[in-house]
């Protein structure tokens, strides 16, 4: 029961292993009421709504469920729970102790689906032949590169090609959390490379870095090389940043949180500086796209064509903040290279060869595509890997293409229905599919 009302738990939602609520998408319903779907706290205690901060979170503004082990909200007057939020307390209402219950969720049971929770798609996809299985997921992932150069086309069409292709290289550098503002410094590039002559790396790294607000600001007294590269390029900052007070972003807007030190804004905008000031990262791209390259060394060609020199300071730091590494860092890897590859460089060469006509170089974008090792795993791929093909491994599929269609699945099925797949078509897609496979 939950403040009166009987709950009925129609599905628990999607662990969230990112900032945010602990589940996702659950359905739950009160009483008689109809069902809802939104998303689950869950505290060791209640007061913990308001200690944690979640009441003052837009990222909580979805929340129907706060689940606690201890109702403390009675006796600790300073942190009440919000008295609009269902609560529902364990201590006292669990049928087995608590060593039981933990020993349960560390088992592997416990971290499965069970069957009636995963999607409905989940039992026609898994009877799939691994062939059969690739092809569906291969004709999904040029659909989607094909959305993503129809994106980039549009661009193009009001900035430019060699424009298109820079906001696309500049968003991926961003990461889903940090989108807006890696465009927003993109958008800047002809004011950035204006000068008459090439801008130095050092000038684009203060103008990007300061426009971006992702310097310290106020200078102290460090030492060793992040101190002399920090005066350094406050050198150059301080005599520009009157000039760019139109543009400047304000810190907030940028996201930190569960970012790998590599991958920090501060280290990708060095990178993007040193292409910046070289000039001829679109030239080199395309070159590669018109260059004969074997399956196998697709990666580390391209590769080779975007990777920046060796940096005196991010060459050997993650952020202007951490310490010296051991060894010397490239400033671009394999795995970003192909996060690169299949959402910009290949969508924007292939409809380059669609406009112009050239339907060989349009297959060869394809089959370099559809040929691309396989890329990091990450939390969408992994649930969408449990709910729609019954918790397969990683390795079943087998190249970045296949990832891709996974990804355009869910973007184009699941995130338009619940977590019940309520009124979703594609289990009933995928039962024709296989019928004209037959």
């Amino acid at each position: 029961m939950v403040n009166g009302r009987r709950l009925r738990v129609l599905h628990p939602g999607y662990w969230n292993r990112e900032a945010g609520p602990d589940f996702r998408g659950a359905m739950l319903q009160f009483g008689d009421e109809s069902p809802v779907c939104g998303d689950v706290e869950i505290d060791l205690d209640a007061s913990g709504w308001r200690t944690h901060g979640h009441n003052r979170n837009p990222a909580f503004a979805r929340v129907l469920l706060h689940v606690v082990w201890n109702n403390d909200s009675k006796t600790n007057r300073n942190s009440p729970q919000e008295s609009t939020l269902p609560m529902l307390a364990l201590k006292d209402a669990l049928d087995a102790p608590v060593q039981e219950l933990a020993y349960w969720l560390g088992s592997d049971v416990a971290r499965g689906f069970p069957e009636a929770l995963r999607g409905q798609c989940c039992a026609p996809l898994r009877d799939l032949s691994a062939d059969r299985l690739t092809e569906l997921l291969h004709h999904a992932a040029l659909l989607r590169m094909q959305s993503k150069a129809a994106q980039l086309q549009a661009r193009a069409r009001q900035a430019g090609w060699e424009q298109a292709l820079w906001e696309g290289l500049f968003r991926a550098l961003g990461y889903k959390h940090n989108v807006w503002p890696m465009q927003h410094l993109a958008e800047l590039r002809s004011r950035l490379v204006s000068d008459k002559s090439k801008a130095p790396r050092l000038t684009m790294q203060a103008r990007l870095l300061g426009v971006g607000a992702l310097l310290p600001a106020e200078l102290t007294r460090t030492s060793g090389s992040t101190g002399r590269y920090l005066r350094t390029v406050w050198d150059i900052w301080w005599r520009e940043r009157d000039a760019w007070n139109d543009c400047a972003l304000p810190r907030a807007l940028w996201r930190f949180h569960g970012l790998r030190p590599a991958n920090h804004p501060q280290r990708r905008l060095a990178l993007a500086a040193h292409w910046l000031a070289e000039g001829e990262l679109p030239g080199r791209i395309e070159r590669w796209g018109l260059t004969s390259t074997p399956a196998e060394a697709l990666v580390s060609t391209l590769l080779k064509a975007m990777q920046a020199e060796p940096d005196e300071f991010w060459s050997w730091h993650w952020t202007l903040r951490s310490k010296p590494l051991a060894k010397m860092q490239p400033l671009l890897g394999a795995t970003r290279v192909t996060d690169l590859a299949v959402n910009v460089v290949l969508p924007w060469l292939w409809m380059r060869a669609v406009e112009g006509k050239n339907e060989s170089l349009r297959t060869e974008m394809e089959r370099r595509f559809l040929s691309w090792p396989a890329g990091e795993d990450n939390a969408v791929l992994r649930l969408a890997r449990e709910r729609l093909l019954g918790g397969a491994p990683a390795r079943v599929l087998a190249g970045a293409a296949a990832q891709q269609g996974l990804l355009q699945i869910v973007r184009d099925f699941c995130e338009h229905s619940n977590a019940l797949c309520d009124e979703c078509r594609f289990p009933e897609l995928v039962k024709q599919w296989r019928g004209t496979m037959i």
